[in-house]
């Protein structure tokens, strides 16, 4: 009998000190990032005209919308390199893009992906892809499980547990992302239109300075904006999964690009068209279990300078996992959040098999930028823009004819300033260098000083020129894969390349 009294108090304990366990685990909540690749902010409710994004539009209403989020570098691989792990793709030896070197550029110690520090908190782990069962839904509901990282996941393992939805609900709590690619340049951006209602207007598009106002660049721009829409279509099938699956009221939904637009001193350039990200963040509603975090207000528009780096601190700190030692990352919501960033840091390296050396610096209100290869011309060649981008076509057909003034025709010169300072709050587009303005050497020295102490504190890699061979094996492969078709193709063929998508110009409009 006292053997029985025994066991059922012992029971009896296990289950009264699990219960704590239990009900934290089940408080603990799923974290959603929906990641548009090459997107910059360039959304409704950032005050884009021409641009219809109702299901973004809402969720940043319902949400927390961040003005001044940045991205570390303008381009995929070394961007997501970054904000997968926390740390400036420049502190990790993966700041050059497409250098992956498979098998020989590990982690350091101490460094890992976010869902590697989230397993062991009880999370699962997703990259999805398939979104549903539907196979005509399927052909456009769906995500890329893009990675695309510049350094060597570890051999045998696996980054993530799942790639379908459906395995989600039954295996909470979880940590999934879904990367879309319609505003990536492909197949995707050249079809978007086929699948929104509302398409951009050419006529009505506002365009940036540095681009010739011209037919071609407007069509690039609405397709663009055609490519945006069709995200904001496929965010709000995801969000109607949510509510399906009855996880809305759980879930934490983040939304952001992975770098800015994919346009000509946009993407690859860190400059903020290159930089500068949409980010949207919504904490479920009507779960009082879950209470909102420190420092999130739903409905603000914050102006708090966010790095992406910081959405990897602060997703497990919302996790409930302590910020890694090493990770450069700044949690920026809850009781871990630290003190708002003063700056954000950036730059880019090589881009296939352009060779460039850029670092930048912004505060609020001020962008500053080094060239350490100021002899490289802006338009130093990359075959894969080449073809894909009708605006570079345009800008060297209108040059070659003498037809380019001001700001576009800036864009064709030899060389490129060591130093460009941009006041933000006066030129938006960053066109107008202030280095060598007299009245801006204070503000130029404060912001290069942090420069300097911020590459010295990460141990910025790039200081280190690349092997030769890398750019080199690059090279030729960019030769191989696209001189046939740049000899080929016919001399205005940005006039209909399929990026323009229903804007196709006629030979005759090109003058």
């Amino acid at each position: 009998m006292n053997r029985i009294v025994i066991a059922f108090s012992l029971v009896a304990l296990m289950l009264f000190s699990q219960g704590p366990l239990l009900k934290a685990a089940e408080q603990q909540p799923n974290i959603l990032w929906i990641i548009a690749e090459d997107m910059g902010p360039e959304l409704g409710c950032y005050g884009t005209p021409e641009v219809k994004t109702p299901t973004l539009d809402r969720l940043a209403k319902n949400g927390m919308l961040f003005q001044n989020a940045f991205t570390v570098t303008p381009v995929c691989s070394t961007s997501r390199s970054s904000f997968m792990t926390g740390m400036y793709a420049m502190s990790i030896d993966a700041h050059n893009h497409r250098s992956h070197r498979e098998g020989t550029n590990p982690l350091p110690e101490g460094v890992r992906v976010i869902t590697d520090w989230l397993r062991p908190a009880g999370y699962t782990t997703g990259n999805i892809k398939t979104l549903t069962t539907d196979r005509k839904l399927a052909k456009f509901y769906k995500g890329t499980g893009k990675t695309d990282w510049n350094f060597t996941y570890p051999k045998g393992k696996q980054p993530f547990d799942v790639k379908n939805w459906d395995d989600l609900k039954n295996q909470q709590p979880f940590y999934a992302q879904i990367n879309f690619s319609e505003t990536h340049r492909g197949g995707a951006w050249n079809t978007s239109h086929d699948h929104i209602g509302y398409q951009a207007d050419p006529a009505k598009v506002k365009i940036p300075p540095y681009y010739p106002d011209h037919p071609v660049t407007r069509g690039v721009w609405a397709q663009y904006l055609n490519a945006v829409m069709a995200v904001d279509k496929k965010v709000a099938f995801i969000l109607d999964l949510l509510k399906r699956d009855k996880l809305d009221k759980n879930t934490i939904v983040i939304f952001l690009g992975d770098h800015g637009r994919a346009m000509p001193r946009g993407k690859q350039w860190p400059y903020d068209s290159g930089l500068h990200i949409p980010l949207i963040i919504y904490w479920p509603e009507g779960n009082d279990t879950l209470p909102a975090p420190a420092h999130y207000t739903r409905g603000e528009k914050s102006e708090q300078l966010i790095s992406s780096i910081d959405l990897s601190a602060t997703t497990l700190a919302l996790a409930g996992v302590t910020k890694p030692e090493k990770m450069q990352g700044q949690v920026f919501l809850g009781t871990q959040a630290e003190p708002p960033r003063t700056y954000v840091f950036g730059g880019r390296d090589r881009g296939d098999e352009t060779v460039f050396h850029i670092r930048t610096v912004r505060d609020k209100r001020f962008r500053y930028l080094r060239n350490k290869y100021p002899e490289h011309p802006f338009l130093q060649i990359n075959r894969y823009k080449e073809t894909q981008y009708p605006i570079i076509g345009l800008l060297r057909h209108l040059h070659a004819e003498g037809k380019l003034t001001g700001p576009p025709l800036a864009l064709m010169a030899k060389s490129r300033p060591k130093e460009e300072l941009y006041d933000l709050q006066n030129d938006p587009w960053e066109i107008n260098n202030l280095a060598e303005d007299p009245q801006s050497q204070e503000t130029k020295q404060r912001l290069a000083s942090a420069l300097d102490q911020w590459m010295e504190e990460i141990d910025d890699k790039g200081r280190i020129p690349e092997d030769p061979s890398i750019p080199k094996f690059w090279d030729e492969r960019s030769i191989r894969v696209y001189s046939k078709r740049l000899q080929e193709r016919p001399k205005d063929w940005f006039l209909t390349n399929p990026a323009l998508g229903p804007y196709k110009v006629e030979s005759n409009k090109s003058e």
